[in-house]
């Protein structure tokens, strides 16, 4: 029987970010992982031949360069191998007729790509952006999240804070369309509020849409050196440097709870770990209501839901993709292939709808534009996603792969070269990618539907308050709590946060030295 100051349930970002955090803190740590790799959703494998080293699962860390945990972490991360890499060519979109747009590292250029509106976009956002990353990075149910509301009713006024708060609702549609004259612009910023688990029909994607083109333009699209897996590597290391735990194939079963309050862990094999001062979770409602704890499922996490499932296309090529058209294409990090807006929103509609989307947005990550290290020399390596897929569906492997034969065709009209430089395709399913992290339920990589009954101050679902739990000493992370999916650790830094936050007692007596000395 171990025993820790926190025990951390799973090893997601947000696992691994708080545990470095406490960590660094002098807290006794240790990291609890079922599989067989640390970093949950983030994983590089030769997935398809030796020298191609493909991210399994998410690649792309501009949440996580920009958040608050790489603020406060990363000299400790560079120190440990950790380094990152950018482009100017961070995405675009190709379109159906061999046209392309994109979305690029400077404003000058965007207002040349997008339209000459993209200045006052930006003109309207920097003033009251601290308001919306500060949004995106509080604990709304706390004394912050009421201060930040309190800055921005000062700073705003009545009615500009309803202005503000009647924005922030907005669709993607509705902004895009109210904005931007050029379709074209439309095709480039609405495919990526897929990245966020929301349509462009969908309650605050129009504000979801201007924080990631904003973000873009200003971090760029970073990956480490090597595979994503490097950052997972590097916060593990700085965990065990500082005396913590990190364990793979260990399987938790319970949360051991004593007079109400979390006490450890119990393990498939019997084992207990105990926990002196906190059991962080890292899993969805379902799998902490219904599998780990004891207790009377709140009614809010039984009717939580989940979101539209996604794929994954994994290509090993023989040489690099040609693209047709713009030759930046092939230089770009991301690249969207979609008809546009309309296309977005209907492929999500149909997919909402439980069927197969007929045109879905092709996602292609090109991580050889940065690091040509992860594929041997002179070959091509292409990360494929599609975010538009139906959860209901009985997925299986012939399914998986005539779909994945639809997209590969489709595809290869923009890359003439592709299917003859293919040396092997490995495809994840909605199906596999739940066999592989239970928290994937039916394929949804984004910790649970985002609606707004189910977002901001109601994430992960009405009634529940932040990352606290009915039970004391245990709290939730992980993409199913505020501020939700990505790679920005944010909920693992809020609640590594409020555990180093200093007692009420501690700060009495600091307060009561402190008037002594004058």
């Amino acid at each position: 029987m171990a025993e820790y100051d926190a025990v951390i349930v799973g090893s997601g970002i947000n696992s691994l970010a708080c545990g470095a955090l406490l960590a660094r803190a002098g807290w006794h740590v240790c990291v609890l992982e079922r599989n067989e790799w640390l970093g949950g959703a983030i994983h590089t494998a030769e997935l398809t031949e030796p020298g191609y080293h493909h991210d399994v699962f998410s690649a792309w860390h501009p949440l996580w360069v920009g958040g608050a945990a790489h603020a406060e972490l990363g000299p400790d991360l560079a120190a440990r191998g950790l380094e990152y890499l950018n482009t100017d060519l961070p995405s675009g979109t190709a379109f159906p007729d061999g046209s392309a747009t994109f979305l690029l590292r400077d404003a000058e250029g965007n207002a040349r790509e997008l339209g000459h509106e993209w200045p006052d976009v930006l003109a309207r956002f920097f003033p009251n952006a601290d308001l919306a990353f500060g949004l995106l990075g509080t604990e709304l149910w706390s004394a912050s999240g009421l201060a930040l509301a309190l800055k921005a009713h000062r700073r705003l006024g009545r009615a500009g804070l309803a202005a503000f708060t009647g924005e922030l609702l907005a669709s993607s549609r509705d902004w895009l369309q109210a904005t931007f004259a050029s379709e074209r612009a439309h095709g480039v910023l609405a495919p990526w509020v897929l990245h966020t688990g929301l349509g462009p029909d969908a309650a605050t994607s129009g504000f979801m849409t201007q924080v990631i083109a904003v973000a873009v333009q200003e971090g760029g699209m970073p990956i480490p050196r090597g595979g994503g897996a490097k950052l997972a590597d590097a916060l593990v290391r700085l965990i065990r440097d500082r005396g913590g735990t990190c364990e793979t194939g260990s399987d938790v079963e319970r949360v051991v709870v004593r007079s109400g309050r979390a006490a450890g862990v119990r393990l498939a094999g019997g084992d207990v770990v105990e926990a002196g001062r906190a059991v962080i979770a890292n899993v969805t409602p379902t799998q902490l209501y219904e599998r780990l704890l004891d207790v009377e499922t709140p009614a809010g996490a039984r009717r939580f839901r989940h979101g539209r499932a996604e794929m994954q296309i994994h290509l090993a090529l023989s040489e690099p993709a040609r693209w047709d058209g713009d030759e930046r294409l092939g230089r770009t990090a991301i690249v969207h292939v979609t008809p546009g807006l309309d296309g977005v929103s209907r492929a999500v509609n149909e997919a909402e709808r439980g069927l197969i989307p007929e045109e879905a947005t092709i996602v292609v990550g090109q991580p050889l534009t940065m690091d040509p290290s992860r594929a041997p020399d002179g070959k091509g390596l292409l990360w494929i996603q599609l975010q538009e897929l139906p959860s209901r569906l009985a997925w299986n492997d012939e399914l998986r792969e005539r779909y994945a034969d639809r997209i590969q065709a489709r595809l290869a009209r923009h890359i003439p070269n592709l299917e003859s430089s293919i040396v092997k395709r490995v495809v994840l399913g909605p199906h596999d990618l739940e066999r592989m992290n239970v928290n994937l339920r039916h394929g949804d990589p984004y910790g649970g539907a985002l609606t707004i009954d189910q977002n901001f101050l109601w994430r992960p679902f009405p009634g529940s308050t932040g990352h606290t739990t009915p039970v004391e000493r245990l709290w939730h992370i992980g993409a199913s709590t505020w501020p939700g999916p990505g790679l920005g650790a944010g909920s693992g830094t809020l609640v590594a946060q409020k555990l180093l936050e200093p007692s009420l007692a501690g700060r009495g007596v600091r307060r009561l030295r402190a008037l002594a000395a004058r």
